[in-house]
């Protein structure tokens, strides 16, 4: 009886403790995940016990390596959407994902005051439900148009309690953007926050991309024959500037399949070469709009 009374009065003691506890304020100097009380490193204002790291994706920063990089300026994030869609027999479902991990670093380091967001692999591909548009391929991950919004919804809104004061979208994929445009129009005006969210369609333009290799003479005319798959030279190249094995490189080229529209990959220094070229063509001109799009804002 005695060890009964004893345990219903500790468990009364512990539930009033964690009652007292959960009525406390939160200290407002923690920061970092932990109490700030118990280790100077979970205060807002502690110093980096490391060096700046070179990287503008927002996973591979500590909250301390965010923090000092928007103290620094970096105040605009980018939010890129990808896909995991059939791509014929030589990519990897996640051929938009490889294209925004390269092409995403490099229109925030050509801005200069951004970083970028993780990669959203997750966008409309398809009618889940008649297995329409790319639902009918195995592998293919699909979302619901309202299930995609919902999901950019609350990834900007994290960003907008975070302090960025630009916050971009751009999609590699078609069916990427109506919902990133939708979820732009009703970000800046529901009047939440001071942050300005804009989408910037223009990125995805394939057709100025092609017509950039065809003035360097990598592509074949326009009108040519071509291998009727979801792929072609601009895609490929792009993507072997991330990785090259995401084209499946050395399989292609042991079994004599480097080419893709009569172009070919075999060489893969000068593939990954033009690769590069492609990147910087994109990010100069996405960077440019971005640009046009807050200075709007701002007049």
């Amino acid at each position: 009886m005695k060890r009964t009374v004893a345990f219903s009065a500790a468990m009364i003691l512990a539930a009033g403790v964690a009652f007292a506890q959960q009525g406390q304020k939160p200290d407002p100097r923690s920061m970092g995940g932990g109490d700030c009380a118990k280790s100077a490193y979970n205060c807002k204002d502690a110093a980096n016990p490391l060096p700046k790291v070179d990287t503008v994706w927002l996973e591979e920063m500590t909250w301390m390596d965010v923090r000092d990089a928007m103290n620094a300026g970096k105040k605009t994030i980018i939010v890129s959407t990808g896909g995991i869609e059939p791509n014929g027999p030589w990519l990897a479902l996640g051929k938009h994902n490889y294209v925004m991990r390269a092409n995403c670093d490099a229109i925030a380091r050509k801005l200069g005051n951004a970083l970028c967001a993780p990669i959203v692999p997750f966008v409309p591909e398809g009618n889940l439900d008649t297995k329409t548009g790319h639902m009918g391929t195995p592998g293919t991950i699909s979302m619901r148009p309202a299930s995609y919004e919902a999901m950019l919804t609350d990834i900007v809104d994290s960003f907008r309690v975070g302090g960025f004061e630009n916050i971009v979208m751009i999609g590699d994929s078609g069916g990427n953007q109506n919902g990133m445009k939708a979820v732009a129009a009703k970000a800046n005006a529901d009047g939440k926050s001071k942050a300005f969210v804009v989408h910037i369609q223009e990125y995805y333009d394939y057709e100025s991309v092609e017509e950039f290799l065809r003035q360097k003479g990598v592509m074949k005319p326009k009108g040519s024959p071509t291998d009727e798959l979801h792929d072609d030279p601009s895609i490929t190249m792009n993507m072997m500037v991330t990785d090259p094995e995401s084209v499946r490189w050395a399989a292609r080229t042991k079994a004599g399949k480097a080419t893709i529209d009569g172009v070919s990959i075999a060489d893969k220094d000068k593939a990954v070469q033009i690769g590069k070229e492609i990147v910087a063509f994109r990010a100069n001109a996405t960077a440019e709009l971005i640009k046009k799009a807050i200075a709007a804002k701002a007049n």
